[in-house]
């Protein structure tokens, strides 16, 4: 796989919710560590996103956000 995106996490997948027109993907990077990633139902079943698959987490910087209290 090449992407020009820079920031890839290897992960594994441990939850796939399908909704109607969504999926709700929970990755696992780190025991522990989870991201969790709205993509579209068709994308969702393309990728063949099951319990336990090897994924990447694609994290765009242009549209990552940090906040603290």
């Amino acid at each position: 796989m090449k992407i020009s995106a820079r920031n890839t996490i290897k992960a594994t997948v441990k939850q796939v919710v399908i909704g109607a027109v969504n999926a709700e993907v929970t990755l696992e990077i780190a025991p522990g560590v989870e991201v969790v990633s709205i993509i579209t139902k068709a994308s969702a079943e393309n990728l063949a996103l099951v319990e336990g698959k090897e994924a990447y987490a694609v994290i765009k910087s242009s549209d990552l956000m940090v906040a603290v209290d």
